[in-house]
């Protein structure tokens, strides 16, 4: 079939009818769920009569004419000085509840001493979106009201202009964090008159960057106040659960939640599909189940965005439906319908993807959440989820991207083979249903803690009045900085000490850095990757996809920053390999239940990238290869248990199965902690062993993948019934034999997922559970 430009999908867009075509008889069994959310009627309300005429008339002349109701009470509530937080679905004209009161306040100058009027801030994770709500603002055209983005791309020049003449300046934490607040005496007159502040998409910051955004959040309120201004925080996020807590937590002061969504929606059919199994046990992987999906898809003219959890399965996707549409279509017409779109890329290239995919010119788009929370791309017909993205919010939030111009809309989560999908795909209420997971962050880390008090004394300095910012540990940390010579303590206060600047020493996104990846004959940037995964993803041998091409790694350089490649197709990928071990700092909360303790505290854990694997397409290893790498050592916190050999022998596990029934059971309950927290298995990491020197028992410890711990494992322990339940529900459910990657088997085990022994794992989360519930085992 050829691809009829002329006649897209569009308003006339057949979901169900769409998806019984890729339900083939040849495809038996995938379909596992459908699910039709119904379309909802708008709940309209009237504007408010606070609003100032010439921005009433912006929106009205913008077609604007009645609100939602969820976007008046925000207003509302934002108008009258109170925080709020605005939770509701993608496409939901969130930004009309914080747009209001914003232009409302810059036109009629509330609380302006210089006669520009109120100030406004707004906060986004990306660029894209700055840019995004700029244009809009740009569009409605308010008479005198000046807006402008304010980042690492404005030019100098136009920088103090900004600052002196601006009112709604739109920025990112980053550059809160590096320019505005330590050089906040060019921001007097702006935050002399800020009245609001705008967090967009606050969903986002959750774990360690969560807990960086918070502390910045506390710095900013406390320069504001020194300049008299008390600024109101509006909030908008996806919809997670509990968002009055966790926008509460961001800001450090109460926060309403406004949720009932008042938006018409179009009807989305969102299907569960589960790839067929293979001949050697396990599953066909999402990423080539979604890419055949994706080529049909594109055949069809149905315009879609399929999202993959990495960036090597976003490129191997693109690349897999490029394949067949070359096959089916002519050659070159994978390369001109689709294309892959990732973090790493460099700006002029996702400039470019996006404009392409605006106009209709692909018709397919394999992407990592860079775009979730990119540009407002209108007009998508469909999404593939190859994977859990993590989070539900990232699931509906991708979801969202389908149907955004009104028309109906179809959305396939595509299960990975781990134990998590398995599980959802079986019991579609866990997405349907209401939400479960919660997100966490722990502003009170004292790895994140110590370098923002480090800044907040650079920037004004501390004084015990400032624990009202940073709690109650506040004192001791900083008695630890000036005991190290960064602060200086005075009758008057504490004070930044050192030549240096205290911003260059953190990023806020909890990296320590980035890699960059260098073609070794030209010297070209191919990309980038973070510091943490550069000893697994561009040690000296590793296969490394960018834009659909590969290289392989010549040689990495720590000291650097550099990755050397060249550029060529290997014939196979790679995977490292790494042995870990822990210890055991301190025990925060601990409590015995018969034959198990449980336990939450503090760790170190050791990691080392060993060696790395070979492997031809088709899985087969071909060649094993040492590295030398250094130890990698992560002060965090942890979650972990710990069982009598008594206890075990008596749950029908023999000694020499301990080893493996701990290994199975660590791997499935990494694989479950998502659907309790807003974590992906990727943040979170595990260690088991048979006996461990702290605890002289057997132990299965989960921890925080983050430095100082991210919450994660906090808020495993505290929900450590349900947490176990789920994952005994998953492993047994699970109906291979031994156990495969549906179940007990991790694509990111350093040991390579050996030793395991399934039933052993059911029979030892068995006895955790009737422990913790006070079942007497017989």
């Amino acid at each position: 079939m050829n691809v009829d430009r002329e006649n897209p999908a569009g308003p006339g867009f057949d979901p169900q009818a769409q998806l019984a075509r890729l339900a083939t008889p040849e495809r038996a069994g995938r379909l596992r769920h459908v699910e039709h959310i119904p379309a909802r009627a708008a709940a309209l309300c009237p504007w408010p009569d606070w609003v100032a005429p010439p921005v009433l008339s912006a929106f009205t002349t913008a077609g604007i004419e009645e609100l939602w109701s969820h976007q008046r009470d925000a207003m509302d509530r934002a108008h009258a000085g109170e925080h709020v937080v605005l939770a509701t679905g993608t496409a939901s004209g969130k930004s009309l509840g914080y747009l209001a009161p914003l232009l409302t306040a810059a036109v009629d100058g509330a609380g302006a001493a210089s006669g520009r009027g109120a100030t406004a801030l707004y906060l986004s994770p990306t660029k894209a979106l700055a840019a995004d709500q700029l244009s809009r603002i740009e569009r409605l055209a308010v008479p005198g009201v000046r807006a402008a983005t304010y980042d690492g791309d404005t030019p100098l020049d136009e920088r103090r202009w900004i600052r002196e003449h601006a009112q709604i300046v739109l920025t990112n934490p980053d550059l809160v964090h590096h320019s505005l607040l330590p050089l906040h005496e060019r921001w007097a007159p702006f935050l002399r008159a800020l009245r609001y502040v705008v967090v967009d998409e606050c969903h986002v910051y959750r774990g360690v960057f969560g807990a960086h955004v918070a502390l910045l959040l506390r710095r900013l309120r406390r320069i504001a106040r020194r300049y008299g201004a008390d600024p109101t925080f509006v909030l908008a996020s996806a919809t997670i659960g509990e968002p009055a807590a966790h926008a509460s937590d961001l800001v450090g002061a109460p926060v309403q939640a406004v949720t009932e969504d008042g938006s018409p929606r179009e009807q989305l059919t969102f299907a569960l599909w589960q790839p067929p199994e293979t001949d050697e046990g396990g599953r066909r992987s999402a990423t080539t189940e979604a890419a055949e999906l994706l080529a049909d898809l594109v055949e069809d003219d149905v315009q879609t965005v399929a999202f993959a959890r990495s960036r090597v399965g976003v490129e191997a996707l693109a690349a897999g439906a490029a394949r067949r549409l070359d096959a089916r279509l002519h050659p070159g017409a994978g390369a001109e319908l689709v294309a892959a779109y990732r973090g790493g890329y460099l700006p002029e290239e996702r400039r470019a993807l996006e404009r392409s995919l605006r106009e209709r010119e692909l018709l397919g788009l394999a992407a990592t959440n860079a775009l979730e929370l990119g540009v407002d791309i209108a007009g998508l017909d469909a999404v593939l989820l190859a994977g859990w993205p993590g989070r539900r919010a990232s699931l509906w939030q991708q979801a969202g991207r389908a149907g955004r111009s009104g028309a109906r809309s179809l959305a396939i989560f595509v299960a990975a083979d781990d134990p998590l999908d398995t599980y959802l795909v079986q019991h579609p209420e866990a997405i349907f249903g209401p939400a479960v997971e919660a997100c966490v962050m722990d502003p009170a880390n004292p790895h994140v803690l110590a370098p923002h008090l480090a800044a907040a004394a650079a920037e004004l300095p501390l004084t015990p009045a400032d624990e009202e910012w940073f709690g109650a540990d506040m004192v001791a940390i900083l008695d630890v900085l000036v005991a190290r010579g960064i602060l200086r303590r005075r009758p008057t206060g504490w004070y930044w000490a050192r030549p240096d600047r205290p911003g260059d020493h953190v990023s806020l996104r909890g990296t320590s850095g980035v890699v960059s990846v260098l073609e070794r004959r030209t010297g070209r940037v191919v990309g980038t990757v973070d510091e943490n995964s550069a000893h697994s993803q561009v040690h000296t041998g590793a296969v490394h996809v960018h834009q659909g091409q590969s290289y392989v790694v010549t040689e990495l350089d720590l000291e650097e920053g550099t990755a050397a490649v060249v550029r060529g197709d290997a014939g196979w990928t790679t995977q490292a390999q790494s042995v870990s071990a822990f210890d055991i700092v301190a025990e925060t909360a601990g409590a015995d239940h018969g034959p198990v303790r449980l336990s939450f505290g503090s760790v170190r854990v050791r990691t080392q990238v060993t060696s790395f694997l070979r492997r031809l397409p088709g899985g087969e290893v071909i060649g094993t290869h040492p590295l030398d790498l250094p130890e990698r050592v992560l002060a965090t916190k942890a979650v972990w248990w710990t069982m009598t050999p008594e206890s075990l022998a008596a749950a029908g596990i023999d000694a020499v199965d301990v080893p493996g029934a701990a290994h199975a059971a660590e791997h499935a309950a990494i694989g479950m902690l998502p659907l309790m927290a807003t974590c992906d298995r990727w943040d979170v990491g595990g260690v088991s062993t048979a006996l461990h020197p702290d605890t002289g028992l057997p132990t299965v410890l989960v921890y925080d993948g983050h430095p100082g711990g991210a919450g994660f494992a906090e808020r495993a322990h505290s929900v450590i019934v349900e947490w176990l339940a789920a994952t005994r529900e998953a492993v047994a459910g699970c109906p291979c034999e031994h156990g495969c990657p549906g179940c007990v088997q991790s694509p990111k085990c350093g040991n390579g997922n050996e030793p395991l022994d399934k039933a052993g794992a059911v029979r030892l989360v068995d006895l955790v559970l009737d422990s913790l519930r006070g079942v007497e085992r017989p």
